[in-house]
């Protein structure tokens, strides 16, 4: 029995793609078509594409062309062609703006350019493309059913902006380039105030404003003192109790000393 049922199953599977084979060498469009309808239904996305791919050119301004686009971008997008998919997704809006999946095409267009966004270390071009995409799905469709998932994902692109800006102005602490790193750090905190990395931010303006302050020259020293006190007040401000406290605290200690001599000399 078993052996029976495993020759009707190859029997099916050699028929499947003998059939397949015989649509992708087919004259007739319709073939195809058929085909192409009957792998995507069966989810064998890069079959259909490959007939879709062929039928494309003849089925512009047909009746079935909608569907078959639709199906045809859909398609792409399961096989992780996000590049193409994007471009198939605002092919088809542009060309169907009545169609019930304007919506959706719409949003997966403007998600597929998502799917392209680099890790944050990388040029965020694509970055900067999706979250304008997105944004204006968001502004066209503000009642949309897709509305959440587009806010957390234009969300989530825009954190990997912040990761970036952070990244690269820490940077400047790390190569003890404590002058630039203060002035990019400050730049950092103004231009993403509600940013996820303002703690780490503050923390690390202040580990290099104090750097800054005790090895400056004298006649520069206690301005730089008083602005690194200063940045320790703006981190217990935000959290008194940051994870950086300790380390915080100890630069504080040496900050308010060094002010001492000052204190006494005026």
């Amino acid at each position: 029995m078993k052996k029976l049922l495993v020759f009707i199953a190859f029997v099916l599977l050699f028929s499947s793609c003998s059939e397949y084979q015989k649509a992708m060498k087919s004259e007739d469009v319709a073939v195809k078509y058929d085909m192409a309808e009957k792998m995507y239904e069966a989810k064998k996305y890069s079959k259909a594409i490959r007939l879709f791919e062929q039928i494309a050119p003849a089925y512009k301004g047909k009746p079935s062309a909608e569907k078959m686009f639709y199906m045809y971008a859909q398609s792409l997008y399961n096989t992780k062609q996000y590049y193409l998919a994007g471009h198939q997704f605002e092919s088809f809006a542009a060309n169907y703006p009545k169609s019930q999946k304007l919506e959706e095409a719409s949003f997966l267009g403007a998600k597929s350019y998502s799917k392209l966004s680099p890790v944050f270390s990388l040029d965020q071009v694509d970055t900067y493309k999706a979250i304008e995409k997105l944004q204006n799905f968001i502004d066209e469709y503000p009642e949309s059913t897709y509305l959440a998932e587009a806010n957390i994902v234009a969300k989530d692109l825009r954190e990997k902006l912040e990761k970036k800006a952070f990244e690269t102005a820490k940077q400047y602490n790390t190569i003890e380039n404590h002058k630039a790193a203060v002035v990019a750090l400050d730049n950092f905190i103004i231009n993403y105030p509600g940013t996820p990395f303002k703690e780490k931010a503050l923390y690390y303006k202040l580990d290099s404003s104090y750097k800054l302050a005790i090895n400056s020259v004298p006649s520069k020293m206690q301005e730089r003192l008083e602005s690194a006190k200063n940045a320790y007040n703006n981190l217990v401000k935000l959290n008194a109790n940051t994870e950086f406290k300790s380390k915080a605290d100890e630069m504080l200690a040496r900050i308010e000393n060094d002010l001492k001599q000052f204190s006494k000399i005026n």
